[in-house]
């Protein structure tokens, strides 16, 4: 597991590009056949990527952990972006669609990966952060999740909202988690931009259809933004002091997952445009 430390919003107005993405974007979080992790010290957020193809894979860490399993300390939110598979906890089964979501709880044992079809298999994306209580492991399936319609085309921000892991649905000690379809044509999100300095939060861009296409995601202090060029399948780590929002060279989707002390989806910051430099 590759471990991040924080960074002083002050020193990072002196970063340049390739430092900026060496501390911000994830950009190789899935590969066949492997899991790969990211642990930020920013609310110790783990997040990661399994693509299971000959066998299952399993959710361990321990040498960076130091604990006897993943979830003894910890919850964690998986999002399938790719064909079917499945998710395993202590011998418990969850089939799981592209778009479906599985949480699962402080103090499972063992969390495998599978997918159905080793050809065309399940990307398993997912977002872990601590935990102090127990909560059932609970699936819900993109169907069942309830979309929240914004934005319109004169904005170039029209797009449908699914909150998975939120006070109102799957309940969890801190993680929150969702995902943000843009409609066609339409390429912006989170603009205007807002702050939430009591929790940090991690951008997965997907969907991206074409080889050449890409997300410009601008973060940074509201008077000091920066941007990050971003592929298909890349992550951004986005700190507490940072505004977090993007435009796409066309439309996209995105996960959102976020932790930290307050457990609110609305907790945010809202910043005018004409602060933004």
């Amino acid at each position: 597991m590759e471990v991040r430390h924080t960074t002083n919003p002050n020193d990072v107005k002196q970063y340049t590009t390739e430092r900026l993405r060496s501390e911000f974007l994830i950009d190789s979080l899935f590969a066949a056949g492997e899991i790969n992790m990211v642990y930020s010290h920013y609310d110790r957020v783990v997040t990661g990527g399994a693509i299971p193809i000959n066998g299952s894979l399993t959710l361990e860490d321990k040498e960076t952990l130091k604990t006897e399993y993943f979830l003894e300390r910890r919850e964690v939110g998986i999002i399938n972006i790719g064909a079917e598979g499945k998710v395993v906890v202590d011998g418990q089964e969850y089939s799981l669609n592209k778009r479906d979501c599985l949480y699962v709880g402080l103090g499972n044992q063992e969390v495998t990966f599978e997918s159905s079809n080793s050809s065309d298999p399940a990307k398993f994306y997912f977002v872990s952060s601590l935990a102090h209580k127990q909560y059932p492991t609970k699936k819900i399936p993109i169907e069942e999740a309830e979309p929240n319609r914004l934005g319109s085309d004169s904005e170039s921000n029209k797009r449908t909202i699914y909150k998975y892991i939120h006070q109102d649905g799957i309940q969890s000690c801190q993680l929150m988690m969702g995902m943000t379809l843009l409609e066609p044509n339409n390429m912006w999100n989170t603009m205007p931009a807002h702050l939430h300095d009591r929790r940090m939060e991690v951008y997965l861009y997907f969907d991206l259809d074409q080889e050449d296409s890409r997300v410009f995601h601008f973060m940074g202090e509201p008077n000091e933004t920066r941007h990050l060029v971003v592929k298909n399948e890349q992550a951004v780590l986005s700190p507490p002091w940072s505004i977090h929002s993007g435009v796409g060279t066309n439309n996209y989707t995105f996960i959102w997952a976020m932790a930290g002390e307050n457990y609110t989806f609305t907790d945010m910051d809202s910043v005018k445009m004409e602060e933004l430099k």
